[in-house]
């Protein structure tokens, strides 16, 4: 295999808690991942000149190992002391800083192809490992499809997939740093924690109503403290006809689940008029 083709799924949390912090400052969670078609296109090729050349569609991004992806093609090179080149040209579609693991989630793809290019045949536990040195959603990025993560997000459960329905993605004109987002986090007694063990359940009987109701992420709170324009797409979404609409990850992007895809449609149509959101999409949930 001299080339390959990728695609990049980006992730939504359904539910996402944070129970702790360790003492070498990592958060402890509990979260529900869960991949949707919206995706980064990897395109990956040996080459006979030496090294790593990365290109990207986003002229912002690093090229270099300041880039996860870079940096996933380099640690494989390094420890498996390939010579050869390769070529890894990505056209970014995920929202960047945005909630969804855009970076995380091409790093993993960068990974795989590597392991099929030159035959690393690595098996899933082994370039998980390398991906949990990049960051702690890689390896859900690798798993892909509904699961549960814990400790600080590398402990994976797979669960029964969640049910299919099309899914609105809106994300405002701001980025928003993770980092920032959990060192603002304070956890005390009376912190309101979302219900996991009950989306679980509601994941196993395949009621999308159930999941939606009870989805809940606690960073909400820090993001829209100091960006109240996510409870606003939150609230303009849910009245255009959306089972409920929340907040990925540590923000700002907001996804929202609908029950047909014509209502998804006019929500997000309705959505784009109204000036709340910069990138819009309508997509589905995405199940291995």
């Amino acid at each position: 295999m001299d080339a390959i083709r990728l695609k990049a799924l980006a992730k939504i949390n359904l539910g996402l808690d944070v129970t702790g912090c360790r003492e070498d400052g990592y958060h402890l969670v509990r979260m529900i991942m869960q991949t949707i078609h919206l995706f980064d296109s990897v395109q990956m090729q040996k080459i006979t000149e030496p090294g790593i050349r990365f290109t990207t569609n986003m002229h912002f991004l690093p090229t270099d190992e300041h880039n996860l992806a870079y940096k996933a093609a380099k640690i494989l090179m390094d420890e498996f002391g390939i010579t050869d080149g390769v070529s890894i040209d990505i056209k970014k579609c995920i929202p960047v800083s945005a909630g969804m693991a855009g970076g995380s989630t091409d790093a993993a793809a960068v990974l795989y192809g590597m392991n099929q290019l030159y035959g690393l045949r690595l098996s899933f536990q082994q370039l998980a490992e390398r991906g949990l040195a990049l960051g702690a959603d890689v390896p859900y990025c690798l798993m892909r499809g509904t699961a549960l993560a814990e400790g600080i997000g590398e402990k994976l459960t797979r669960l029964p997939s969640m049910p299919r329905c099309p899914v609105v993605v809106a994300k405002p004109g701001i980025s928003v740093s993770t980092r920032w987002v959990y060192e603002k986090l304070s956890l005390h007694a009376h912190t309101v924690h979302p219900d996991i063990e009950q989306l679980i359940k509601d994941i196993k009987q395949q009621d999308l109503k159930r999941i939606a109701s009870h989805m809940g992420n606690i960073l909400e709170g820090v993001t829209i403290r100091e960006y109240p324009v996510i409870t606003k797409i939150k609230e303009h979404l849910i009245r255009n006809g959306a089972f409920n609409a929340m907040m990925s990850g540590s923000g700002p992007t907001v996804f929202a689940l609908f029950e047909e895809r014509a209502d998804a449609r006019k929500a997000a149509d309705l959505l784009r008029a109204s000036g709340l959101a910069r990138q819009i999409y309508v997509t589905t949930i995405f199940n291995v």
